[in-house]
Formats: structure tokens, C-alpha cells, sequence
């Protein structure tokens, strides 16, 4: 299914709360994509309810060097009984720019609400 698109938008406090969280990690190109927060928008929203958006980086910004288009962090999420819930995966335009937060989730329902950074780790609200 292809993304709904929507007016370009700068992130919303739960979206970059999740990125700066993912990209607090350490890893090559990781600081030029944190400094790509700030010229962030969302361009389109994968569904009809969904948390998981595209997004694009405006221009001049600094690129990341990655030598694939997932971001290398682990970022899984719980819920508040700590059961796995799912994961988030940032994605890139081939490596260099922000392109995509998923929420990919193991539930029968999808998620409405993007995690909280709660003691270091991703947590749905219970």
C-alpha cells in the first residue's frame, strides 16, 4: 500500500522524541543524522490510523555515510507489563538522509501512539 501523503509538516514531539532516542545511539553517521532533526518534516503517513510516517530532510543538511538504508539500532518496544510489543526502525534515503519511522508491531491491534522513552527503553502507556 503506498503512503498517504499529507502537507509537509515539521515532526510532532512524540515522532522526534523517538528519533533523538533511536539516534542518541552510537554508530557511523549517526551524529550527521541528528543533526538532520531540525529540517525533519513528515511527508506522508503509511495508513489510515498509523503511527509510521515518511519523512524527508530539506536541504543543505549533512549527510550520513551509511552502507544500508536501516538505521543499526535495536529499538524494541514494550508494553507496561513488559511483554514485547514490536519495534521501531528508522529508515534512510540509501544511507544519507532520514526517510521513514516504522512501528512494526507483533500485536493483533495496531498501534495508535508512538512509545515513551521510559528508563532507556521504548514503552507503550498503559
Amino acid at each position: 500500500m503506498a503512503p498517504l501523503t499529507t502537507n509537509a509538516r515539521p515532526l510532532n514531539a512524540d515522532e522526534r522524541a523517538v528519533l533523538e532516542h533511536i539516534l542518541s545511539a552510537e554508530f557511523d553517521g549517526a551524529s550527521q543524522l541528528r543533526s538532520q532533526l531540525d529540517r525533519t518534516e513528515v511527508t506522508g503517513v503509511w495508513g489510515p490510523g498509523s503511527v509510521s510516517v515518511d519523512l524527508q530532510v530539506r536541504e543543505p543538511c549533512e549527510h550520513a555515510a551509511l552502507p544500508t538504508e536501516l538505521v543499526p539500532v535495536d529499538a524494541p518496544v514494550y508494553d507496561a507489563s513488559g511483554s514485547d510489543v514490536g519495534m521501531i526502525l528508522v529508515w534512510t534515503d540509501r544511507g544519507a538522509t532520514l526517510a521513514a519511522l516504522e512501528f512494526a508491531w507483533v500485536t493483533d491491534e495496531m498501534p495508535t501512539s508512538l512509545p515513551t522513552v521510559v528508563d532507556g527503553r521504548l514503552s507503550l502507556p498503559s
